[in-house]
């Protein structure tokens, strides 16, 4: 059986509060999934990592850069992909669930891309798009994620038929 995976994506930089709720977050998350899945910089990303590795779990990185020393010390494997920001897709699409914290652009983009590919979005206090679940807690993320990952078969048909109607 393959190990639950979550991405957790959010700005590079964020205020003490966001950092605070990324790492409750990452802690929480790790009673739920086995994999973390970021952008692996700084800001969100860091504090999601920090409290998901505290807690047990297994981080990875997807950065943007070939130097592995760019990906923040709470990463437990660095995937250097040298694409840039085109690398969000590949943060969003490693995912069974996404789980969005404040952001800008980037932040916008991975979801986007996750809608697409029919992964679920839980926004925790980030962008309010439709289509995408709201929630204002960490503890309502996670129970959110929970019965998301009850659903996942469901999930892979969808990914399935698009990848085929694509042409894959």
């Amino acid at each position: 059986m393959r190990k639950k995976v979550i991405s957790v994506i959010g700005g590079h930089s964020c205020t003490k509060e966001v950092e605070q709720i990324a790492r409750k977050l990452g802690k929480k998350l790790a009673k739920v999934a086995q994999v973390l899945i970021s952008g692996g910089l700084k800001g969100t990303m860091k504090a999601v990592c920090q409290g998901f590795k505290q807690a047990g779990g297994l981080t990875v990185g997807i950065i943007p850069s070939y130097d592995k020393d760019t990906a923040n010390e709470f990463v437990d494997i660095v995937i250097p992909t040298g694409l840039g920001l085109a690398r969000n897709t590949l943060v969003a699409a490693s995912a069974d669930v996404v789980i969005a914290l404040p952001g800008e652009a980037g932040t916008l983009s991975e979801i986007a891309y996750a809608m697409q590919f029919g992964i679920p979005v839980i926004s925790l206090n980030s962008w309010d798009i439709p289509g995408v679940i709201k929630v204002e807690t960490a503890e309502e993320a996670v129970r959110t994620t929970r019965v998301l990952l009850g659903q996942g078969q469901k999930r892979n048909h969808r990914i399935r038929q698009l990848t085929k109607k694509l042409g894959f």
